[in-house]
């Protein structure tokens, strides 16, 4: 059931996002779009609240806890960037506000911005580490949770091997190729992770507005 849930609340998210950003562009009815676009959170909620009922009732503590509590991380963090991301799009292409800018690829400002983007997945390690620790507390047998401990150490090996990536960026910083039409912090079109899309391990989702023109 809690594996369906995620799943569940994964599609509901952009779900919800695509009527959210519609009803705010398409429909012209922004106060109706960040309704939509503010009930998000409340998917993360369910998923806390449905997890923390199947333990109560006498569930085996197992992957589909653990799993629960990094998709909650990973939405706390990365999932406020998805939105503001995708309603810059949105607010470019059916509001006729100017293109977003995108992330700079080149030099220290390219390192700023995925040491910003790994700060995301350390709060989401953060959030689902408290998380784990509660549903252990809760559980309090020591002979049943195991499991739960062993998903603690995954959520900080991901944001250790990000962490690394990250500060690749720093100790070698990638250089701009040569010519005058590629200053070294020219930001490349993309989404919140680098080039391309939406990228970097996403994540609260609450929207940040864009002003309507």
């Amino acid at each position: 059931m809690v594996v369906a849930l995620i799943v569940i609340c994964e599609v509901g998210f952009w779900v919800l996002l695509a009527a959210g950003l519609a009803a705010r562009y398409l429909l012209r009815m922004p106060r109706t779009g960040a309704a939509l676009l503010l009930c998000e959170p409340l998917l993360e909620v369910v998923l806390l609240v449905v997890t923390a009922l199947d333990l109560r009732n006498g569930a085996e503590p197992s992957m589909k806890h653990g799993l629960a509590a990094l998709y909650i991380g990973y939405t706390v963090g990365h999932g406020h960037r998805t939105v503001k991301w995708l309603d810059g799009h949105a607010a470019h292409r059916l509001g006729g506000a100017p293109p977003p800018a995108g992330p700079p690829r080149y030099g220290m400002a390219r390192a700023r911005h995925e040491g910003r983007i790994w700060l995301g997945t350390a709060v989401g390690a953060v959030v689902a580490t408290g998380l784990l620790w509660l549903a252990i507390l809760y559980v309090d047998d020591p002979a049943r949770t195991g499991s739960l401990e062993s998903w603690t150490h995954v959520a900080w090996r991901a944001a250790g091997i990000h962490g690394l990536i990250a500060l690749s960026y720093a100790l070698w910083p990638k250089k701009a190729p040569k010519g005058p039409a590629a200053p070294a912090d020219a930001a490349a079109p993309g989404g919140p992770g680098g080039p391309g899309g939406p990228g970097g391990p996403a994540q609260s989702r609450d929207p940040l507005p864009v002003e309507r023109r």
